[in-house]
């Protein structure tokens, strides 16, 4: 007989305040490796609104459920608070003082529900000279100082889209917080308020940059080291087709490889890869040489070989190409939840109120009608004397 593990984080409660981006990717990362998410939505449009509830701009929706609360009101606050009393996880994305405003500030929670982990995702640092602004991706990042080190030379800086800081010191540096106070939580039995700032969490990322300043691997001006498009074997070239590789050949026997598949043989000498100032001249034959051929002959000289000389795939291609080795690492189902390949490319949202209800019911017993009604576009608690 099969033997199916569980997921680790099964059993785990998990309630979403919504907002877009670092938050909702910290969600699903805990959805996806089993944690139950209920996220908690703005109050539904005025019942004379007789066009359908769409979906919410959050794409990041994977396993979770909704419901609409109006947290404005005496009523959708203390709904909140009557979950809040018997959930794992509170996941607040807002800016400083918005919990507090609501009467919801974390030691109010944790004087009523010890056990809950109140994770607090704000950009700037909480108690900084930023606090009260508002910024996004690129103002963290910019913050961290890892924005300045990032970029070719003698042009501006260059932000990765928002993924350093929204999604790898935000939302993934927020959930390890998380699962480190569950962990924490086995032996105290309590809970904590966990603080995430994105500036501080791709600060964290970027350790090795910081301490690498000061060594031969990245003392030197913006686009001109080893890993930051200085070094000609380590960059990406534009082939015959228009396609693109990126080459990775850092050690001697690597670039051996490469220059072998390349037929550039004159290039393989330690001397001459260490003289930074034949750089220039190493890099300008590389280009010229891929752009002799499309970047599928490239692909069949390197594949199978220790050249690291990758194909630069599209988006496009992948969802295109049904290839296990093309699929996303998302579709990795151990330990965590298995993904369909649908799933992976495409995301219909969520619908406020969706699941929601259900939820509650499988977590507390909670009914639409009985113990839950609708009021004013968002969901109740009836009876909170029972609580």
């Amino acid at each position: 007989m099969l033997n199916v593990r569980k997921p680790p984080l099964e059993g785990v409660r998990v309630v979403e305040l919504a907002g877009l981006a670092p938050a909702p990717f910290a969600g699903l990362l805990l959805a996806d490796y089993g944690a139950s998410v209920l996220r908690i939505d703005r109050p539904l449009p005025h019942p004379q609104n007789t066009r359908p509830v769409q979906p919410t701009a959050d794409l990041l929706t994977r396993r979770k459920s909704s419901v609409a609360v109006d947290l404005k009101s005496t009523d959708g606050r203390a709904l909140l608070e009557a979950i809040l009393l018997r959930v794992d996880v509170l996941l607040d994305p807002f800016r400083p003082g918005v919990l507090e405003s609501l009467s919801l500030s974390p030691q109010q929670l944790l004087e009523k529900n010890p056990r809950l982990i109140v994770a607090r995702l704000t950009g700037f640092r909480r108690d900084g000279p930023y606090a009260a602004m508002a910024g996004h991706d690129i103002n963290y990042l910019a913050l961290s100082g890892i924005l300045s080190q990032l970029g070719r030379a003698d042009g501006p800086p260059n932000p990765p889209a928002n993924i350093l800081a929204d999604f790898a010191g935000g939302g993934l540096m927020c959930a390890l917080g998380i699962l480190l106070a569950l962990f924490e939580r086995t032996a105290s039995g309590k809970g904590q308020v966990v603080e995430n700032s994105m500036v501080d969490g791709v600060g964290y990322l970027g350790s090795l940059m910081r301490y690498a300043r000061k060594t031969s691997l990245w003392d030197r001006p913006r686009g001109r080291n080893l890993l930051d498009g200085g070094c000609p074997w380590y960059d990406v070239y534009q082939c015959k087709d228009g396609g693109y590789v990126a080459v990775g050949a850092l050690e001697p026997r690597f670039f051996h490889c490469l220059v072998q598949g390349l037929e550039l043989p004159e290039l393989d000498n330690i001397a001459l890869r260490e003289d930074r100032a034949s750089w220039p001249a190493i890099r300008e034959q590389f280009r010229l040489r891929f752009l002799e051929k499309s970047r599928h002959e490239w692909e069949k000289t390197f594949d199978g070989t220790d050249a690291c000389c990758t194909p630069v795939l599209d988006q496009q291609e992948l969802e295109n190409t049904h290839s296990e080795q093309r699929l996303p690492i998302s579709l990795q189902s151990t330990p965590g939840l298995s993904i369909d390949e649908e799933q992976s490319w495409i995301s219909g949202g969520l619908v406020p109120n969706s699941g929601g209800p259900i939820l509650l019911y499988q977590w507390f017993g909670w009914k639409i009608g009985r113990d839950l009604q609708i009021k004013g576009g968002g969901v109740v608690k009836t009876n909170l004397a029972k609580l």
